[in-house]
């Protein structure tokens, strides 16, 4: 099969032929029909995840249909459409046994611990656990967009951050995870204010239903901004970018009693940002982390999808050839692409 191959960090992955997937005896593989480009799969690229041995071929976002299926796999078969997120369980382990596959201990991850979908075929462990069925009118080009970005701000905002009508929510950083962040907060009628330093993300931001945006390059203080604008602060408000500035503006923003969310990764130089623990102490803030999310609660987020509120598709950027992926993967530390980039020619 044809596949985007890393064969050292930060130095540019090229297109190889390498030999098709097998599944084991519990997993099946996938035609990959659709593969989201993702600042994970940037901080794979640039070697800030131990679990990535090299030669190595990176995507953990798709969507596809069922090409193979192993032995023991009961609910899937060849043929099926389906999607998955970027988290694989064990379906068997404590956090398992108690519904909390997303911090699985025994887990994998496509495009991490093993080869991904930045490739025609992929394969995934633990199917009858980890796949999602797709509804028949859901496009593959929406449902890869799901599985890293959509999947994850959803259980930071629903689950996690457990927004309610009426509250404000801040939301730092504006790119696939934070803009689906914003369409998901205010669909459960809450008053979000979003925060970059693109105008053009802050505008999309706006028409998904943030009611104020905040340009931190044009303003002294970002969090003293939302607590201005809120009349005191936020009550739940994310990091959806994973830096080290987000990061304390985020805990910064909040309201008494308030939340913070993490939701995006920090790593390398920004793995150990300085926090407002002075303010987290009299405040009584909640700081908490938002990692994935487990296959089956896809049904929440697909029937809000399917009644019409929530549109991810309006968060779809670019479609592009693997060919085009590998200037998509290596720039995106660089680039301002707004929306989300899709691999769909193969």
């Amino acid at each position: 099969m044809k596949a985007v191959v890393i064969e050292q960090f930060s130095s540019l992955p090229t297109i190889q032929n390498v030999a098709d997937p097998t599944p084991k005896s519990h997993g099946v593989v996938i035609k990959v029909e659709a593969t989201g480009v993702c600042r994970s799969d940037w901080h794979c690229w640039q070697g800030h995840d131990t679990d990535v041995v090299l030669p190595h071929v990176p995507g953990h976002e798709f969507a596809g249909v069922i090409a193979e299926v192993g032995k023991d796999v009961t609910r899937f078969k060849v043929g099926d459409r389906v999607t998955v997120p970027f988290i694989n369980a064990c379906g068997g382990c404590p956090e398992c046994n108690s519904g909390n596959h997303q911090v699985c201990g025994n887990q994998t991850q496509p495009g991490f611990t093993h080869w991904g979908s930045f490739a025609e075929y992929t394969t995934v462990d633990q199917a009858d656990v980890n796949l999602v069925a797709m509804p028949e009118d859901l496009e593959f080009t929406t449902a890869a967009s799901l599985g890293c970005r959509f999947a994850t701000s959803f259980r930071a905002v629903v689950d996690q951050g457990k927004v309610s009508a009426g509250q404000w929510v801040a939301v730092h950083g504006c790119g696939g995870v934070g803009l689906s962040a914003v369409m998901i907060a205010q669909s459960l009628g809450a008053n979000v204010i979003a925060i970059d330093i693109d105008q053009g993300k802050l505008e999309l931001a706006k028409s998904l239903g943030a009611v104020a945006t905040i340009n931190a390059n044009q303003v002294a203080d970002v969090a003293e901004a939302v607590v201005e604008m809120t009349k005191g602060g936020a009550h739940v408000s994310l990091d959806a970018l994973g830096h080290s500035i987000t990061a304390f503006n985020s805990v910064k923003s909040l309201r008494k009693l308030g939340k913070h969310i993490q939701v995006g990764l920090l790593l390398a130089d920004h793995a150990a940002p300085p926090m407002p623990m002075a303010k987290v102490i009299a405040d009584e803030l909640e700081i908490i982390g938002s990692h994935g999310m487990q296959a089956y609660r896809y049904d929440a987020m697909l029937s809000m999808m399917l009644s019409g509120k929530l549109t991810p598709q309006k968060l779809l950027g670019r479609t592009i050839s693997l060919e085009q992926s590998i200037e998509a993967l290596t720039t995106m530390d660089t680039a301002s692409a707004t929306g989300v980039t899709i691999v769909t020619e193969f």
